[in-house]
């Protein structure tokens, strides 16, 4: 009988690897982009019965994204968050979340 290649135990020379949990990382920009050259879009969710706002994406280094939550939670009386590029806003906020990220001079996607 012929030896079954992916057995336990097999020989996987000429460059054959059985490890598939090598993912190939993500290309996430790093660049810091001013305001008016980004160009956001919101989005809904539903999570456990309640709506979660989220606007994204920032290109802007990690102390500045976490002002801008700041103050945009303080204006807007909601709770926040930053994950990963994105800001996520507690509720259906999408009106006044763009009127003050507007303000400050951020670009929408129509």
């Amino acid at each position: 009988m012929k030896k079954n290649l992916f057995e336990m135990g097999a020989d996987f020379g000429d460059a054959w690897s059985s490890d598939n949990k090598n993912k190939s990382d993500k290309k996430i920009s790093t660049e810091i982009k001013e305001p008016n050259k980004h160009q956001l879009h919101f989005a809904k969710e539903k999570r456990r019965g309640k709506v979660v706002t989220i606007v994204k994406p920032f290109y802007l280094a990690k102390s500045d994204l976490q002002a801008l939550v700041k103050t945009l939670k303080k204006k807007l009386g909601t709770g926040g968050t930053i994950k990963e590029e994105s800001l996520e806003f507690q509720g259906d906020i999408s009106t006044q979340l763009r009127k003050h990220l507007d303000a400050v001079g951020y670009r929408f996607k129509n």
